[in-house]
Parts: C-alpha cells; sequence; structure tokens
C-alpha cells in the first residue's frame, strides 16, 4: 500500500460515525507503517512512503476535527463538568477516539529515541491542540483548565505556608518578608529549562499564589557550577538544547505545558472559582519581579516579557536565538512585537540580534539597568514598590488590554502546529545529526 492508496474521508455524519471511519483508515496508516524497518534504517524509498503515510493521516485528523472539534471535547470533559489537563487530555482522546492522536505508549517509545529517530507523532498531537484551542467552547475551557493549581502543590502547601520554604530540585522557594523568592538553580546547565525545570517552575509559581502570606513573586538565577561562570548568578540559558537533540523535550509536557502552565500563571494567575459568575472574581494573582544576572536567553528573554517589573545587571544581555535553534521562541513572537516593536521583533527572533542591557533598546524589555553589585538592594527596593494593593488591581487590568485571552488562544492554536512541525524540520535533525556525530 502506498500512501495514495488510501481513500478520502467522507465526513458529516455523526461524531461516531465519522469517528469510526477515521479509525479504520489511520489503522491502515499504521499497519503499513508497522511494517517497515526502524526509521534509522530505512531506505530512502521507505522513509518516503512512511512521511506519506503520516502527512495523510494528519490530513484526515485535521478534517475530522475541523468538523467535530467541540463534540470531541465535550465527550472527553464530560460536557464541559470535568478539568482535563494537557496531558489527560490528549490520553484520553488517544483511548476515546483509537487512532485520532498517539497513544501514551507511542509516545513514551518515541521519547527513548533521538530526535532525528522518531516517527514524529508530536506532530499528531499538534493538530490535536490546535483544533482544540482554535474551538470557542473548547480552547477557553482549556486554558482556564491550566490555571488551576498543580497537585503537587497543593500537596506542598501545608509545608510551605508553616516553614517558609521548599527544595524543588532544579528549583528553591522560600518566603521572606511577604515576598516569594524563586531561585533556579540548576547550575550545571546554565538554569535551562528542561521537562523537570518546568514542573518545578509551575510548583513554585502556584505556591506563592496560593500562599496567602505572599504579595509579590521574584525570579533569580542562582550561582553556577558551570566552569564557565562558577560562582556568578544566571538567569536562564533558554531551552535544554542537549536535551532537546536527545529526544528528551516533549511538545505536551514541556512546550506547550511552559506557555499554558506557569507562563500564562504569572500573566493572569490560577484559576480559584471556577463559577463564571464568581465575586469578586474568578484568577488570583500577584505581582512579579525578575532579577536578570549574565544573560536571559531565548525562554530566559521570553519571561521577561510577562514580569511586572524587570531588573537587568549592566553586563548583562537578551536574545532569542530560535530561528538558529530551528524553532518557535514560545509567545516571544507574540510579546515581543507589542512591547518592542515589529522591526526590533524580526532583529532580533529572525536575525538573532543580541540586545546589551546597556543599549538604548534594552529599556523596551526591562525596567532598571544597575550595576551588579547592586543587584540585590534593586530588588529590595522593587519589592517594597510592587508590595501594593493597587498593584495587583492595576497590573490586572494592564495584561487585560495587552494580551486578549482569545488573541493569546489563537496565537497558541497555531503554535502547536508550528511548534510540532518544526521539533522534526529536517535542518533541526541536521542540527542533531551533527551534533551526535560530533
Amino acid at each position: 500500500m502506498t500512501a495514495t492508496d488510501l481513500p478520502t474521508t467522507q465526513l458529516g455524519s455523526s461524531l461516531d460515525t465519522d469517528a469510526a471511519a477515521l479509525t479504520a483508515q489511520i489503522g491502515d496508516c499504521e499497519a503499513t507503517l508497522a511494517g517497515l524497518p526502524p526509521k534509522r534504517e530505512r531506505s530512502t524509498a521507505q522513509q518516503s512512503l512512511a512521511d506519506g503515510l503520516h502527512d495523510t493521516a494528519r490530513r484526515l485528523r485535521a478534517r475530522f476535527l475541523a468538523t467535530h472539534a467541540e463534540s470531541v471535547y465535550r465527550r472527553l470533559t464530560g460536557d464541559l463538568t470535568e478539568r482535563l489537563r494537557l496531558r489527560e487530555l490528549v490520553y484520553a482522546a488517544a483511548t476515546a477516539f483509537p487512532g485520532l492522536v498517539p497513544t501514551e505508549r507511542q509516545i513514551a517509545d518515541e521519547l527513548r529515541l533521538r530526535q532525528d529517530e522518531k516517527e514524529g507523532r508530536e506532530i499528531d498531537q499538534g493538530v490535536f491542540f490546535r483544533a482544540m484551542l482554535r474551538d470557542r467552547i473548547a480552547g477557553p475551557h482549556l486554558l482556564d483548565t491550566m490555571l488551576l493549581p498543580t497537585a503537587r502543590a497543593q500537596e506542598l502547601l501545608p509545608e510551605f505556608a508553616a516553614s517558609g520554604q521548599v527544595d524543588l530540585g532544579p528549583l528553591r522557594l522560600e518566603r521572606r518578608s511577604g515576598a516569594a523568592y524563586l531561585t533556579v538553580c540548576n547550575t550545571s546547565a546554565l538554569n535551562a529549562e528542561d521537562n523537570e525545570l518546568i514542573d518545578a517552575m509551575e510548583t513554585a509559581i502556584d505556591l506563592a499564589l496560593l500562599d496567602e502570606q505572599v504579595r509579590v513573586g521574584i525570579l533569580r538565577g542562582g550561582e553556577m557550577t558551570h566552569p564557565r561562570y562558577a560562582g556568578r548568578r544566571v538567569f536562564s540559558a533558554g531551552i535544554n538544547l542537549s536535551k532537546l537533540h536527545s529526544g528528551q523535550i516533549s511538545l505536551v509536557d514541556f512546550l506547550l505545558r511552559r506557555e499554558l502552565g506557569y507562563i500564562a500563571k504569572l500573566v493572569r494567575g490560577l484559576l480559584i472559582d471556577d463559577h463564571p459568575g464568581a465575586w469578586p472574581r474568578r484568577y488570583r494573582d500577584k505581582p512579579w519581579i525578575a532579577a536578570i544576572d549574565s544573560f536571559a536567553i531565548g525562554g530566559g528573554a521570553q519571561l521577561m516579557l510577562v514580569f511586572d517589573h524587570v531588573i537587568a545587571a549592566a553586563d548583562s544581555y537578551f536574545s532569542l536565538p530560535a530561528a538558529q535553534e530551528g524553532i518557535v521562541p514560545g509567545a516571544g513572537n507574540f510579546r515581543l512585537t507589542r512591547s518592542g516593536g515589529p522591526r526590533l521583533a524580526r532583529q532580533v527572533i529572525l536575525s538573532g540580534r543580541k540586545i546589551w542591557a546597556h543599549e538604548p533598546e534594552a529599556r523596551l524589555l526591562c525596567d532598571e539597568v544597575v550595576d551588579p553589585r547592586d543587584m540585590d538592594a534593586a530588588v529590595e527596593a522593587a519589592r517594597e514598590l510592587l508590595d501594593n494593593s493597587a498593584v495587583v488591581a492595576n497590573r490586572r487590568m494592564l495584561n487585560l488590554a495587552d494580551e486578549s485571552p482569545d488573541a493569546f488562544r489563537e496565537y497558541f492554536a497555531e503554535f502547536a502546529a508550528e511548534q510540532s512541525l518544526r521539533l522534526y524540520g529536517e535542518d533541526v535533525l541536521d542540527k542533531v545529526r551533527r551534533s551526535w556525530a560530533r
């Protein structure tokens, strides 16, 4: 069988009828794929066949979801009565609608492989989440679900409330003077982000937002053990490229969870009352300060765009080299255009321009530039400035004016698809091969 041998699905019947037809045709694709050798052992002709099969299956899934996205979501969530996070939702869909998305086992098998050895099944998840987020019923419901406190944070809350500190592995959380100090300490990797750090970040932000004694949140990098920066504080080196190349950076648990989980909570806060008529408000948010030491690369620079007050050491710099890495820089394209203007955004994102804190353009990204020796004092002054209930109300309204929920949802619908495709772009895979060859 070749990819062009597959019949096209005629949609327009009931959800169950169309789902059965989709399952049958995807099953034909999978049966042919199962007869091929592993990707690394395929001939050019065999890989061409596999690519065609995947493309055909993705087009079928996209057409099915264009017709039935809301119905699929309602069934998975008990007609919107259940709250399923990204991971729970996509694997529930794999069970309820066989062939619509990869199973948990299929994704687990892929995660054991190098990025260039995978089938690229995360692209199928990108097809799914684009449709879910595009939908005007499913999308807002899913985004609100991602603003709920995580189970891990709820379990740790009594300990943090009592002691004022918790060790989350790559991140330490401490409460002092009404502020939550989040110190990233992924020291050997220059605070580069991976799945573990994403989980720790969301847990810490949940705890800071849940704890009634915390009024302000502060994020700063810890001192490094990396030989080049030993003893120096570093804010963030962005995504952990070595883990990306080795296949350990996932679309759902890293790239989507990061944006729709902890970063969205920095902007919008936690969903604390699920009723649409909640009074006085449905969300709990607090002001946030970022202290930038050494550099904020990639994901670190993206974070600068959501904080209420950003302090940068005079010898630090910021960059978003995602185009050089072959991926999309999260919401960097969405937010940098707004804060820095379209021309600066193109210079930074498309051309890889690095902005030093002492440059005039840096003031579009940070509020203060101080001598590195004065960072501690500047952080404390900012904490006192933002520890104000009127600040909370005004930052809430500023964020609403800057970033409407619909614009956010529409951006990330397309991001889900584009980022999944970029993970398996030939330029990205070529970097992986060259990295492993070295």
